[in-house]
């Protein structure tokens, strides 16, 4: 079933031809004249997306989106804008708005559009229909995906979190292993009870023991008072070891007792303490390895893999990239009080080819730092960090000398050209924009280097 486009004009005219092209396109598409006529239609039909003109009478884009968002707040809306009103259509976007295009636009840039709305659209429905099915209240605003290795994940949320059972989360530094700890806890029997995280490798050895299981006054130089260990703490809820391949040989033999008899001696005390604590461990390295050469035990590591989640490096699931991107412009943005609705095609390029090796924590770095630096209404390419786009350039030192240095640069100048030219579909004043040139500057490149432009671009 094709997705339903409702789009909404003043300008029936309009409205209609826009209708017409969409549905030549693949999408169920109908036209209104009025907000008023919107909404009553929304009332009896489903929609997947409208497309609003700003500018109306009675009702305008504005009113009819607040309304939206009140009542369909999971419909993406699209408002369409002459170039005027691009400071109120920022707004808009800001307020609760997919996207903005401007009048008049060119049918490919409204496509492009579109598809990105339905797409974020499918993927919102899907995360809340499984978390709605492990029935949780809480957001977690980094969980977001469409890829294969993130859907996994979500699921294996949903069948690990009501029962008691000992996780182990395996993953790269950055990918965000403690947020997924604390979903699991928070959609479980246990989520009005504490969540407890520990930093295994962050604690030196000597104190890590007082650190999980507590100590009584005076166990030790320094102990002036009794203090709760974190397993005390987490009792009745969930405690988090983190980083546990790094964690001592000497402390290991004392977590393993605590999982297999649930109880445990604060140091400098001859008293047990029992304790009803879930375990989730996190590790970014190989434990199997750690324990072929002697630095985990292997019955430790087979208490902690009744549950195994292997949390997935950013570059395994890339169609998350910029749907995690968007979503952290959105509140970053809304923190900094700065009006910014997305990435231009360079950026977003430049983004989807980079490796991201600190995964999530580096992506949500290099967007917050964007939205420092932005001063539009887009995030350009010049706003990213220099080696997300820029990754040969890392080291400086590794690069040879050209042997020509002219035809070199002519060479780096055509491929920057085709880049921004691919990017804008041939557009040349878009083009222009994402390189910081005129456009009579880009034609005589484009001249100088014999580059062909058309729809499809070529050397």
């Amino acid at each position: 079933m094709p997705p339903r486009v409702l789009v909404v004009d003043d300008e029936l005219r309009l409205a209609e031809v826009l209708a017409i092209a969409l549905r030549a396109r693949g999408l169920d598409a109908v036209a209104e004249e009025s907000a008023a006529a919107a909404l009553k239609r929304l009332q009896s039909e489903s929609f997947d997306l409208l497309i609003s003109d700003l500018r109306m009478p009675d009702r305008d884009g504005r009113q009819l989106l607040h309304t939206l968002r009140v009542e369909r707040p999971d419909l993406p809306v699209v408002i369409m804008t002459a170039y005027a009103s691009l400071r109120d259509a920022v707004q808009l976007a800001k307020e609760g708005a997919f996207d903005y295009i401007e009048k008049p636009f060119e049918l490919d840039d409204m496509f492009a559009t579109i598809h990105r709305a339905l797409r974020l659209g499918d993927v919102l429905s899907e995360n809340r229909r499984l978390r709605e099915q492990i029935e949780t209240d809480h957001r977690f605003d980094e969980l977001i995906g469409q890829s294969p290795a993130f859907q996994k994940l979500l699921h294996q949320v949903a069948e690990v979190c009501r029962s008691k059972v000992t996780v182990l989360l395996e993953g790269e530094s950055g990918t965000g292993k403690e947020m997924v700890a604390r979903a699991i806890h928070a959609n479980s029997p246990r989520r009005e009870r504490p969540f407890i995280a520990v930093n295994c490798a962050a604690i030196p050895e000597g104190l890590l023991e007082s650190e999980l299981f507590g100590h009584e006054k005076g166990a030790f130089t320094g102990a002036v008072t009794q203090r709760e260990g974190r397993f005390g703490l987490a009792d009745g809820g969930t405690l988090l070891l983190d980083e546990i391949g790094d964690m001592p040989a000497s402390i290991q033999v004392k977590v393993l007792r605590v999982l297999q008899e649930h109880s445990f001696e604060p140091v400098g005390s001859g008293r047990t303490q029992h304790v009803d604590v879930r375990v989730v461990a996190a590790t970014h390295r190989n434990l199997r390895a750690l324990i072929g050469d002697g630095q985990f035990r292997e019955d430790l590591f087979y208490r902690l893999n009744v549950f195994p989640i292997a949390v997935p490096a950013l570059r395994e699931r890339s169609e998350d990239i910029m749907l995690l991107a968007q979503h952290l412009l959105g509140r970053f943005a809304a923190e900094m009080g700065k009006r910014l609705i997305g990435f231009s095609p360079a950026a977003e390029a430049a983004m989807l080819a980079y490796h991201w090796p600190g995964n999530v924590r580096e992506l949500q770095n290099c967007v917050e730092r964007a939205v420092v630096v932005s001063k539009g209404a887009l995030v350009e390419i010049g706003d990213l960090p220099s080696y997300v786009f820029a990754p040969a350039m890392q080291d400086k030192h590794a690069a040879a000398f050209p042997r020509d240095l002219d035809a070199s640069l002519a060479e780096q100048e055509r491929d920057y050209i085709l880049h921004a030219l691919e990017a804008s579909d041939g557009v040349q004043a878009r083009a222009a924009e994402l390189l910081g040139i005129s456009q009579r500057s880009l034609w005589h490149r484009v001249k100088k280097l014999g580059i062909k432009v058309g729809r499809f671009v070529s050397s």
